[in-house]
């Protein structure tokens, strides 16, 4: 068991930590509003707690799960509190009417976040694949996470595991490019081709 540290308290927020509370680790919710927070927090049967904004979070593994306008605002906000840290990115820069990326051409939501936080913060790209009512059912379901730095990939490899997902490694940064591509296709499935949002991508490995 260890301490996992989310920063935001909206709606994805709250369908990661149930998670991972449900798994036996510790949450640590972090919001600009303490009231949002400890709202949040409450709701939590495992002992949920709360830290202060911009400061140090206790989990070596933080969640960014903000809106991804104000993700890279928030890094910067907590600055050289972050340094160290595994920073899990799971937002989709979609625009308003979910129809493209918001991203410059060649570049990530997660590597323009990543340029705003300290250079000893670890980025991961990893959940942003999942609908967040989808997550919360449970079951089994593939987290496609990438990243380059191999220590933080092992470890939120492991994390992912302890939540009774697979996860499946797609490759460096780079690739975060890719899989926020991938979250506004599962956008679009759920409008038109599915007609449901209750999917989810997995991968048959024969």
């Amino acid at each position: 068991m260890s301490t996992i540290s989310i920063i935001g308290s909206g709606g994805m927020a709250a369908a990661v930590v149930g998670r991972i509370a449900g798994a036996g680790h510790i949450v640590e919710v972090i919001s600009r509003d303490p009231a949002k927070a400890k709202a949040l927090a409450d709701k939590l049967a495992a002992g949920a707690i709360t830290g202060t904004y911009s400061a140090p979070p206790t989990g070596d593994i933080v969640i960014l799960a903000v809106p991804y306008s104000s993700a890279a605002a928030v890094v910067a906000d907590f600055g050289k509190a972050l340094d160290g840290k595994v920073i899990i990115d799971i937002t989709n820069p979609v625009s308003p009417d979910a129809t493209r990326l918001v991203t410059p051409a060649g570049s990530s939501g997660v590597q323009e976040i990543a340029k705003s936080g300290p250079a000893g913060a670890r980025f991961v790209k990893a959940f942003n694949t999942i609908f967040g009512h989808v997550l919360a059912k449970g079951g089994y379901l593939d987290a496609f996470f990438a990243a380059d730095d191999a220590e933080a990939k092992a470890r939120v490899s492991t994390f992912i595991k302890s939540l009774g997902l697979r996860p499946l490694d797609v490759g460096g940064l780079n690739m975060a490019q890719t899989l926020e591509s991938l979250g506004l296709m599962m956008i679009g499935l759920a409008k038109n081709g599915a007609g449901s949002w209750d999917i989810a991508m997995n991968v048959e490995i024969g």
